[in-house]
C-alpha cells in the first residue's frame, strides 16, 4: 500500500510540474496564432506576420534538443529530481518575463529580439522536462502498469493546454478586441508565476528514482563514459526509431492545436473563441484517453497501440480539415476530438516505450536526444509549413498531404521497432532479447 502510495505522490507530482509547463510553452503557441502576428510582427499581410510568429514559435523547438542534452547528462549523473525543479523554475522567469515585454509598437526591432530570447529560454527548459518527468514516474511504478503510469505526465501537456487554451477563451470572450491586444494577452504569462510555485512546492515534496539510486551506487568507483557518448555509440538505432516515431505525433499534434486556430479565423474568417473553444473541450478528452491508452498498451503491447495512432493520424488528416471547413463550431471540436484521440493513442503509451529503449544511466540522455530531436523536424516546422501551404495554395489538401507523410514516416519507424513492454528498466536493454 505504502509503494502504491509513494508512486501516486510522484505522479502527482509529475503531472503538476508537467501541466505548468506545458501551460508556459503552449501559451505561447497560442498567443503566436492571434497576438504575437499584430503586436510583434506587424505586417500588411495577416498570414505573413502569422509566419513570422511561428518562426519565433519554432526556435523554441530548435532550443529543445540542447536542452536534452544538457538536462539529460546531469539528470543521468546527478538524478532526475534536481533537474525537474531546475526545468520548471526556469520555463517559469521566461514565461513570467514575456508577459512584461514592451511591444514593436514601443521598442521596434528589440521587442522581437527579446521575444526570441525568452523563447530559447522556454525551449531549453522544456526539452529537459519530458526526460525526467515521465523516467521518475517510469522508473517508480511496477513493471506490469508501467504503460499506464507513464501516461499520466503525458496528460500534462493537454493539462498545459487546457489552461492555457481556457485562459485566453475566457479573455477573449470578455474583452473587446482593443482591450485583449492592449493588455489582456499579457495575463496569462503572468499568471504562470503563481502555477510554477505550486509545482516547484508539489515537485520538492517527492523522492528521487530509486532506480536511478540503485544504479548510480553500483557505478561508484567506476571510469564512465558521458551519457551522451554512450547514447551515440550504443544507441544510434533507438535515437533513430524514437525520432521517427514522433513524426506523425508531434506535427499532428501542433497542426491539430496550434495552426488550427489560424485556420479557422484567417481562412474560415470565424471568431477566434471557435477554435478556442473547440480546442478546449478536445483537450478535455486528450488528457483522458491518454491514460487509457498507456494501460492500454500494457496488455497488448507499445506497438499495435502506437501504430494505430500514427495509421490514424494520417488517414483522418483529411477527414480533419472537411470537418473544418463546415463552419460549424460541433463540426470543427469533433475534428480537433478525433484527431486528438489518435495523437492520445502514439501519446500514451510513448513515455514508457522510448524509456525503455535505453538503459539507466543513459536513459534521461537517450529518450530526450530522440524525443527532442524529432521536434525540431516535426513539431516546429509543422505550423510553419502548413501556413505556408496554406498562402501558396489556398486550401488545405497540400497540408493533409503533408500530415500524411509524417504518419507514414510514424509508421515505418514503429514497425521496425522491438516490442518492449516487457522490459525490466534495471536491465541494460543490450542485454535483453528484442521481441518482433
Amino acid at each position: 500500500m505504502a509503494g502504491r502510495s509513494n508512486t501516486l505522490r510522484v505522479v502527482g507530482a509529475s503531472l503538476a510540474g508537467t501541466t505548468v509547463e506545458w501551460y508556459d510553452f503552449y501559451i505561447y503557441g497560442t498567443a503566436a496564432a492571434l497576438v504575437f502576428n499584430k503586436l510583434f510582427f506587424p505586417a500588411s499581410d495577416p498570414l505573413v506576420g502569422t509566419l513570422l510568429a511561428f518562426v519565433t514559435y519554432a526556435i523554441g523547438f530548435l532550443a529543445r534538443p540542447l536542452g536534452g542534452l544538457v538536462f539529460g547528462h546531469y539528470g543521468d549523473r546527478l538524478g532526475r529530481k534536481k533537474l525537474l525543479v531546475a526545468s520548471l523554475l526556469m520555463m517559469g522567469i521566461a514565461t513570467f518575463a514575456m508577459g512584461l515585454l514592451p511591444t514593436y509598437a514601443s521598442i521596434g526591432i528589440g521587442a522581437p529580439i527579446l521575444l526570441t530570447l525568452l523563447r530559447l529560454v522556454q525551449g531549453f527548459a522544456v526539452g529537459g522536462e519530458w526526460g525526467g518527468a515521465v523516467l521518475i514516474v517510469s522508473e517508480h511504478g511496477s513493471d506490469k502498469h508501467r504503460g499506464f503510469w507513464a501516461s499520466w505526465p503525458q496528460a500534462g501537456v493537454p493539462g498545459g493546454n487546457i489552461l492555457a487554451s481556457a485562459a485566453m477563451a475566457v479573455l477573449s470572450a470578455t474583452q473587446s478586441n482593443e482591450d485583449f491586444l492592449s493588455w489582456g494577452w499579457r495575463v496569462p504569462f503572468l499568471f504562470s508565476g503563481v502555477l510554477v510555485l505550486i509545482g516547484m512546492w508539489i515537485r520538492l515534496s517527492i523522492a528521487e528514482s530509486p532506480v536511478f539510486v540503485e544504479a548510480a551506487e553500483q557505478a561508484k568507483g567506476t571510469d564512465e563514459r558521458p551519457p551522451v557518448s554512450v547514447v551515440f555509440t550504443r544507441y544510434r538505432k533507438e535515437i533513430l526509431i524514437t525520432m521517427g516515431a514522433r513524426f506523425a505525433e508531434n506535427a499532428g499534434y501542433y497542426l491539430i492545436t496550434a495552426f488550427v486556430l489560424v485556420y479557422v479565423e484567417q481562412h474560415l474568417k470565424l471568431d477566434r473563441g471557435v477554435a478556442l473553444n473547440a480546442v478546449l473541450i478536445a483537450s478535455a478528452v486528450h488528457f483522458v484517453v491518454i491514460p487509457l491508452w498507456g494501460a492500454l498498451s500494457d496488455r497488448v503491447g507499445r506497438r499495435p497501440v502506437y501504430l494505430f495512432g500514427a495509421a490514424g493520424t494520417g488517414v483522418w488528416a483529411f477527414g480533419f480539415f472537411a470537418l473544418l471547413d463546415l463552419r460549424s463550431f460541433g463540426a470543427i471540436t469533433l475534428a480537433v476530438t478525433i484527431g486528438l484521440v489518435f495523437h492520445g493513442a502514439m501519446y500514451g503509451p510513448q513515455a514508457a516505450y522510448f524509456a525503455e529503449m535505453f538503459g539507466t544511466r543513459v536513459r534521461y540522455s537517450g529518450s530526450s536526444i530522440g524525443y527532442q530531436l524529432a521536434s525540431i523536424f516535426a513539431g516546429s516546422l509543422a505550423p510553419i509549413i502548413a501556413t505556408a501551404l496554406l498562402a501558396a495554395y489556398g486550401g488545405w489538401f497540400a497540408i493533409a498531404l503533408y500530415l500524411a507523410g509524417m504518419s507514414v514516416i510514424s509508421v515505418v519507424a514503429v514497425a521496425l521497432s522491438p516490442e518492449t513492454r516487457h522490459r525490466d528498466l534495471r536491465a541494460d536493454p543490450d542485454q535483453i532479447p528484442a521481441t518482433p
